[in-house]
């Protein structure tokens, strides 16, 4: 796959504004933002809280084997 020249680009917006309509687009975006916005947040957070899991204890069924 090659990377999206300018024609790509214009092609993809022009669609969107037909499916959407141009009243749409801002709340579509502001949305995606929000979004984007959450998930980064949500990621930094995993890396500060990220433990490891804690050990499957044997029962004493397994030690009986």
């Amino acid at each position: 796959m090659g990377k999206l020249g300018l024609t790509e680009i214009l092609v993809i917006l022009v669609i969107v504004v037909l499916l959407f309509g141009g009243r749409k687009i801002p709340e579509l975006m502001k949305g995606l933002g929000t979004g984007i916005k959450e998930f980064k947040n949500a990621a930094k957070d995993g890396d500060d809280h990220q433990t490891t899991a804690p050990r499957k204890q044997q029962s004493q069924d397994d030690n009986k084997l």
